[in-house]
């Protein structure tokens, strides 16, 4: 169970570590979703601005020569890109 508390001139809720170990609310930014039956709290997902563009460049190079160019074999780009702060 939960209270609503002043925080200012706003209203928060403390929620239980048990509670938080059980979802993905630990860290990050969250978002609000109004629902019929009240509040729902959900972690924004991270957003990867680059996804897809490694696939999207093969692709155009495969159409326009109609072979892999070998300067996409640089290890450079197999690199895990999640670890990377954009």
């Amino acid at each position: 169970m939960a209270t609503l508390i002043q925080i200012g001139n706003s209203k928060g809720v403390r929620i239980p570590k048990a509670i938080l170990k059980q979802t993905r609310l630990a860290e990050g930014e969250i978002e609000f979703v109004v629902t019929k039956e009240g509040l729902l709290l959900k972690p924004l997902e991270r957003k990867r601005p680059r996804k897809g563009w490694r696939e999207a460049i093969e692709g155009e190079l495969k159409a326009k020569t109609g072979e892999k160019d070998p300067a996409l074999d640089n290890p450079f780009l197999h690199e895990p890109l999640d670890e990377w702060e954009w």
